[in-house]
């Protein structure tokens, strides 16, 4: 009775899968291993990856198997078949990703971020070891969420190196250095990257008010940080005053912080009412800080807040303070 070979091959595979394992760690000697065209094949035991094979159609000898051979010669029977292994096929053609993220930048900024990559297998051997071996990840869904994994940690890292602005008025340069970096992390894996691109970036609506005016390059990032206190002193007053009385004593803290230049009693500062979100702002302003509404179509109706200069302390108060908010001082 004729004995027909074993035979090992990579049947049905998807457009999309990336690695195959053969089922049976039996492997005999002269059983034929074939191997297709964008495809390495890689022998695998106890955690290491031994011989290769591209694409052919291969007898298993100790010939072709110097590795593997090298081993097994130190058990006894080594010749005896059938022997154990592992045999790992790696697809080698390109393959599309998707990374999404969260992030932080310099200042403790949130990032939201997500996009697409491309990659091929470029070391099989380095690859087995790494990911498939070392990461258990023996089908193609538990390679592409360690890669998927892999993207996200090495960005997140990257991203945290920038400040706000940055990131979003220099998308380009930051998706380069993130692309360069990840480069070399895959090089690594025995991946290569062959491209990522950035298809979403955002963060939330607090930085994103910041954003807008250290964009517009007419306010300092000192300004924004005022005009931010302002927003939160008048939150926090509303918490524990009401609605009504927070608001008045919220106007009392705009002045202070937007009106820089000098003047003495009878000086005011020019408000409008925002048609969005119903805040009082500078009449001065072409967009809304509080919400991003564009202020400059149609004509708002102004409002002014009459103020002072404190004789103490000459911080500006409102006309009507019988305190200074600053320094205490009793107004006449």
């Amino acid at each position: 009775m004729i004995r027909m070979p074993q035979i090992i091959e990579w049947v049905n595979a998807g457009a999309d899968d990336i690695v195959w394992r053969y089922p049976i760690e039996d492997i005999t000697w002269g059983a034929q291993l074939i191997v297709r065209e964008y495809e390495t094949a890689v022998f695998f035991r106890d955690g290491k990856a031994y011989d290769t094979f591209g694409p052919g159609r291969h007898t298993l000898t100790t010939l072709n198997l110097p590795l593997l051979t090298s081993l097994l010669s130190r058990i006894a029977g080594f010749q005896n078949t059938p022997f154990k292994a592992n045999v790992i096929v790696i697809s080698t053609k390109q393959f599309a990703g998707k990374f999404g993220n969260r992030a932080q930048t310099t200042e403790l900024a949130p990032l939201m971020t997500f996009g697409s990559f491309w990659f091929k297998v470029e070391d099989a051997s380095l690859f087995v070891n790494e990911v498939v071996g070392g990461q258990n990840a023996y089908s193609t869904p538990d390679v592409n969420n360690f890669l998927r994994g892999f993207i996200n940690e090495k960005m997140i890292d990257v991203l945290s190196k920038y400040d706000l602005q940055t990131v979003f008025t220099k998308l380009d340069e930051t998706s380069n250095e993130v692309k360069a970096n990840l480069i070399d992390y895959f090089k690594r894996l025995g991946v290569q990257m062959v491209d990522l691109k950035f298809e979403g970036i955002d963060t939330t609506p607090e930085f994103r008010d910041r954003l807008f005016w250290l964009k517009s390059g007419r306010v300092a990032p000192e300004e924004v940080i005022r005009m931010e206190t302002v927003k939160e002193a008048a939150k926090e007053l509303g918490k524990s005053t009401g609605g009504g009385a927070a608001f008045g004593a919220g106007m009392v803290l705009v002045p202070p912080l937007f009106q820089t230049s000098p003047g003495g009693t009878g000086m005011s500062v020019a408000l409008i009412v925002c048609p969005n979100c119903q805040a009082h702002i500078p009449s001065t302003s072409k967009f809304c800080p509080s919400c991003g509404q564009n202020m400059s179509g149609g004509q708002m109706q102004p409002t002014s807040v009459p103020v002072r200069k404190c004789p103490k302390c000459d911080t500006v108060v409102a006309a009507g303070a019988t305190f200074c908010q600053n320094c205490g001082t009793k107004l006449g």
